[in-house]
């Protein structure tokens, strides 16, 4: 990968308790996501062994149109329950995150508090969890922040053998329904590479914004 003359390196970290939903709101526009207690951002990182731009990423919700193959996930799941609850992390959790964790063939986490903090719904954010149900079966949980204008997508986990139910799609949709319904403005939906790779599944909304790490956020086409 080239890089411009210009370019500088940024991978910072810092640990947090506590943040207000202001803060989230700052340290989110500035490009900071944040697993449990940990907060960082870079701008490079290394994707099939390759140096890649990282590219946090947004939707302005005033401007998302829903796409005909985001409608027909929304169709294709509206016999599952859904439920947005304060996140509470329980043995269906951790047995559906070992199911999911079996897609990944390198860098596979090895617990769910890899990505969220063992008391979640009360630090270092306001955290919620989408939980998604067939029946009495758990397939699918999401786990996010919420900001004061703002809402931002942490983790999503899915039952690898309902692929077909596009469940991660899901959730992120059911994140985005919650965040309107709330009167937020903007949902963050975390990094991806410049190029193509596996999280370009992020890219594929409407109204979608990048951010420069100059603390410009611009239109994505």
């Amino acid at each position: 990968m080239l890089l411009d003359a210009d370019f500088h390196l940024i991978n910072e970290e810092f640990y947090a308790e506590s943040v207000t939903l202001a803060q989230l709101d700052m340290l989110l526009a500035d490009g900071w996501r944040h697993f449990g207690t940990h907060f960082f951002r870079y701008n490079l990182g290394v994707y099939e062994d390759e140096i890649r731009r990282v590219i946090p990423l947004r939707i302005r919700l005033a401007d998302l149109t829903l796409s005909k193959s985001q409608r027909r996930v929304l169709r294709r799941n509206a016999d599952l329950d859904v439920q947005i609850q304060p996140i509470e992390i329980i043995d269906e959790t951790h047995d559906l995150f070992d199911r999911h964790k079996r897609r990944f063939k390198s860098g596979v986490p090895d617990s769910i508090f890899d990505f969220v903090s063992l008391d979640a719904a009360n630090g270092p954010t306001e955290g919620l969890e989408v939980s998604v149900r067939d029946g009495d079966k758990l397939v699918a949980a999401s786990f996010f922040d919420v900001g004061k204008t703002s809402i931002s997508s942490i983790y999503g986990i899915f039952d690898p053998d309902e692929t077909s139910r596009s469940l991660g799609i899901f959730t992120m949709l059911k994140e985005i329904e919650y965040a309107r319904d709330s009167g937020k403005t903007l949902y963050y939906h975390g990094y991806a590479y410049d190029g193509e790779s596996f999280y370009d599944y992020k890219k594929r909304f409407s109204g979608l914004e990048t951010f420069d790490w100059d603390g410009n956020w611009t239109s994505f086409s």
